[in-house]
């Protein structure tokens, strides 16, 4: 079975490796479908070991756009600055490389189910909502633990291409077990310096 995410993603990555196509060249293509696939585009690579200091601009480059769902918006928008932005070469090749592991998650678990849950235009909001969720997690500073809400977003994204309104449905589970594993990382985080005398005395 081949999915229309991983066939649109392939499309554009191949591109990409070619050309330096802009993020405002993709949403242009690719209309109310380009939150969805530049989304993808813009968390893949955080489930691989990529540089540091990624997560501020494409994070912010995807809360923009889920915001925009949140608020109903069917045509993506973004800053020039941000639409100008061209992906390197090098970035697109590594993605291809790693693409199909991706991919043979998500043809496993995707396909077309209950449309009506997944056509709906509330849910499109509340998926705009759980990706924004979702993205300030992965803006945190909290070393390792970007892969986590990458693949909460990774659900959500190709759920909605693929109008599977029950990996929708699973997906709001996910989030929230997410949202609740960094509650207890911040918690934790927020004990541990009152906790460390009591440890070393």
């Amino acid at each position: 079975m081949h999915l229309r995410f991983s066939q649109d993603i392939k499309s554009l990555l191949q591109r990409l490796a070619k050309e330096p196509l802009t993020l405002g060249d993709i949403l242009a293509e690719t209309s109310e479908r380009g939150f969805s696939l530049v989304i993808t585009l813009l968390v893949l690579p955080f489930l691989f070991p990529m540089p540091p200091g990624l997560a501020g601009p494409f994070g912010g480059a995807c809360l923009l756009l889920s915001v925009q769902m949140v608020l109903g918006k069917r045509s993506p928008w973004l800053p020039k600055r941000i639409a100008n932005y061209k992906f390197p070469r090098p970035f697109a090749q590594l993605l291809l490389q790693n693409l199909g592991r991706v991919t043979k998650v998500f043809q496993k678990i995707a396909r077309p189910r209950l449309p009506k849950i997944a056509s709906n235009p509330l849910i499109w909001r509340i998926n705009g909502f759980c990706i924004s969720l979702l993205t300030v997690l992965l803006i945190l500073p909290i070393p390792f633990t970007n892969p986590i809400p990458t693949i909460g977003i990774l659900l959500l994204t190709v759920a909605t291409i693929e109008s599977d309104g029950l990996l929708i449905c699973i997906s709001y589970g996910i989030t929230t077990l997410i949202t609740l594993l960094f509650g207890f990382l911040g918690y934790a985080m927020w004990l541990a310096p009152s906790l460390l005398p009591s440890i070393f005395r």
